[in-house]
């Protein structure tokens, strides 16, 4: 199939979601099927910029900024960015290219415009890959009331849900959310599962043997670090095993609160703490090497059902995870059902505490953590799948 792949992260940003729609989109390429990603670019002197990486043509466009500004700009930004994109597209080489399926990431949820346009002149069938449901879930968080900012960005996710034939959210929990939305004739909800690349041990240029850390058995959190983690209460775990001179803590990457965590961290003398910059997506296998123990953090005000990325890279280095996250999310049963580590739903530094020294006895037990681990990546998370599934949806013909 000719599909196009709408998105607004892709290398050679870091992001969880930008490794994921490479690895994506590799698989796209991998199984025989002509894929285009349709990136926004800040940086572009010109209107458009189309390269090729690992089979698969990339037609970066240019559009207004939605990085790393502030939040009235970003909405701005976001908002004017489809319109941006689907102008300087239609002054590119690619201007008049026919379609046999558009399948867009969210987030962003602006996309709804450019992936309508597409859809419509191609007569093709669009699928929705929606990894979290915004605004609710910053609703949840109390970041926003139900007030008109929350009405305008609703009617915005309502208008992108409205141009899918097939939405694929991340776990069942989901599901019922989009109830109504696929009770009308021609649309289908179903899970599409989060996915990655398998990926060797390879260099990494933090090394733990040349650290405060040498010699331990390490819990990592590698990933962004802001107010949808609540991370607060895994320096607090810290603080209350710092005696346990064979156990150590490394947070890995960037965020709103990083600056915040190392300076509490620095604050309590935490010499059993060590915080590091983001590194490379391809280091992150090397890293996980030299830890034990993978460290999931969701504030518990959190009513939605999430799946980190994170997690599924634990899960294919064959970490065991320790997690604090929000009581009743599918991850949960997911953790427990498959024996992949120990997970807290109560947000209560007792419990996380008294877990992560279950887990600690388990490892130094016969427990079979790394192939439980490994064999449930191989199952839920392959690229493979993911891309089955999305073709399977897009190849069902013309939407009516």
């Amino acid at each position: 199939m000719k599909i196009a792949l709408i998105a607004d992260t892709f290398p050679p940003l870091r992001t969880s979601g930008a490794v994921q729609l490479r690895d994506l989109s590799r698989e796209f390429a991998r199984q025989g099927h002509q894929l285009t990603v349709l990136l926004p670019s800040a940086e572009l002197d010109g209107r458009w910029q189309l390269e090729t990486l690992d089979g698969v043509r990339i037609l970066r466009l240019r559009a207004p900024r939605t990085k790393d500004i502030g939040y009235v700009r970003r909405t701005i930004g976001e908002f004017l960015m489809p319109f941006s994109m689907l102008r300087n597209l239609r002054k590119s080489p690619l201007a008049h290219e026919q379609w046999d399926g558009v399948a867009w990431y969210a987030p962003s949820i602006f996309h709804g415009p450019l992936a309508s346009s597409l859809k419509r002149s191609s007569k093709c069938k669009g699928y929705l890959i929606i990894r979290d449901i915004f605004p609710e879930w910053a609703v949840d968080m109390g970041l926003m009331g139900r007030g008109l900012p929350y009405r305008f960005f609703a009617a915005v996710a309502r208008y992108q849900y409205s141009i899918a034939d097939v939405v694929g959210v991340q776990t069942p929990g989901n599901l019922s959310y989009f109830d109504s939305w696929s009770r009308q004739p021609g649309r289908r909800i179903e899970v599409l599962q989060n996915w990655l690349a398998d990926a060797p041990v390879g260099h990494c240029s933090i090394r733990l043997d040349d650290s405060v850390l040498a010699g331990r058995k390490v819990f990592v959190y590698a990933g962004n670090m802001g107010i949808a983690q609540g991370m607060t209460i895994m320096l607090d775990l810290a603080e209350q095993l710092r005696a346990r001179t064979d156990v150590g803590f490394l947070f890995v990457g960037r965020g709103s609160d990083a600056k915040t965590l190392a300076a509490d961290a620095a604050a309590r003398g935490l010499d059993n703490v060590l915080f590091h910059d983001e590194i490379h997506p391809d280091e992150i296998p090397g890293l996980y090497a030299q830890c034990s123990v993978g460290l999931v953090a969701l504030d518990p005000r959190h009513k939605s059902h999430n799946i980190p990325g994170k997690f599924l890279t634990y899960m294919q280095s064959g970490l065991p995870v320790l997690a604090n996250i929000n009581a009743g999310n599918d991850l949960a049963n997911i953790i427990r059902q498959e024996q992949v580590g120990f997970v807290c739903e109560n947000n209560s530094l007792d419990t996380l505490q008294q877990l992560a020294m279950t887990l600690l006895q388990a490892l130094d037990g016969e427990e079979p953590f790394k192939e439980r681990c490994r064999a449930l990546y191989a199952r839920l998370f392959s690229p493979e799948t993911a891309v089955s599934q999305i073709v399977a949806a897009l190849n069902g013909g013309q939407r009516k």
